[in-house]
């Protein structure tokens, strides 16, 4: 799963070679909604009794598809269309951090001291990205604040989604979340697509396209949310730090990115920051 996410941010840089942001985005959703349906078909028949829904649950999932997966993937790729890779992937590594403050407001987590120093420390890292003399090739400000976004509402994701999955199995909750956040992407999508060109989409754009909606997009929530069913979703979140050094090995041989100094100071002090945070 890391993996994968790790070169997703490359994917993204090529895919919006041939789709506008604001088409993708919700374009990638419907389409991983697709996917999902087939799946959920075939456990369905396999496991056809589940734990009974809730009205509570199924609007935490509604909600949950439209801030996890609508919001989420469309300011990550508007963020991808405005920043370089490397930062769009330190950035990212965020995720624990806010994780754990969501943690906090809801009283599963206590902020300590060095939770505290530990969340100074990655800001400080994200402030370097931004200050620093020599910044990335194709980053700005504006599409490091998006992907700040994203993290965030990916963040929601992750410390509701828990909740939910200790109940319903991974694939329930990912078709009925995708639904919900294809559904919600749908005037998006109409408004971005109308005039659009899609006979000039090219063979690579329409791969990439298909790649980020079937791996990054189906198959990894799938195996996130396994994994959050079997440990605490701060320690799932906590594999995000190796999707920097992934990325950016990507984005240097795919791309040409370099790893400017500003990432290299900026990683260490993010990644060094969000293990203090998370570490027990």
């Amino acid at each position: 799963m890391t993996f994968i996410w790790g070169v997703n941010y490359v994917a993204a840089k090529l895919s919006l070679r041939s789709f506008p942001p604001l088409l993708f985005a919700p374009l990638r959703t419907l389409l991983a909604a697709v996917f999902l349906f087939p799946i959920y078909g075939w456990m369905r028949k396999r496991r056809p009794h589940g734990a009974p829904w809730t009205r509570k649950e199924v609007w935490t999932l509604i909600v949950l598809g439209v801030c996890g997966i609508t919001l989420n993937q469309t300011a990550f790729i508007i963020g991808m269309n405005n920043t370089s890779v490397a930062h769009a992937a330190l950035l990212i590594a965020m995720g624990p951090v806010f994780v754990m403050l969501l943690a906090a407001m809801r009283g599963q987590e206590t902020i300590t001291a060095r939770k505290a120093a530990g969340m100074g420390l990655a800001i400080c890292g994200v402030a370097a990205l931004q200050v620093v003399p020599g910044r990335a090739e194709g980053s700005s400000a504006l599409g490091d604040l998006f992907i700040l976004i994203g993290a965030f509402f990916f963040s929601l994701f992750t410390v509701f989604g828990k909740e939910v999955t200790s109940r319903h199995d991974a694939v329930t909750v990912n078709t009925v979340g995708y639904a919900a956040g294809a559904l919600a992407g749908l005037p998006l999508m109409f408004w971005a697509g109308h005039g659009f060109d899609f006979a000039s989409v090219s063979a690579a754009g329409w791969t990439m396209m298909v790649y980020m909606a079937l791996f990054p997009s189906v198959l990894c929530y799938l195996i996130f949310y396994y994994a959050l069913t079997r440990i605490d979703a701060s320690r799932v979140a906590a594999f995000s730090y190796a999707q920097p050094v992934i990325a950016s090995l990507t984005g240097l041989a795919v791309l040409g990115e370099p790893v400017t100094l500003p990432v290299a100071l900026g990683g260490m002090l993010v990644l060094s920051g969000v293990w203090l945070t998370g570490r027990r």
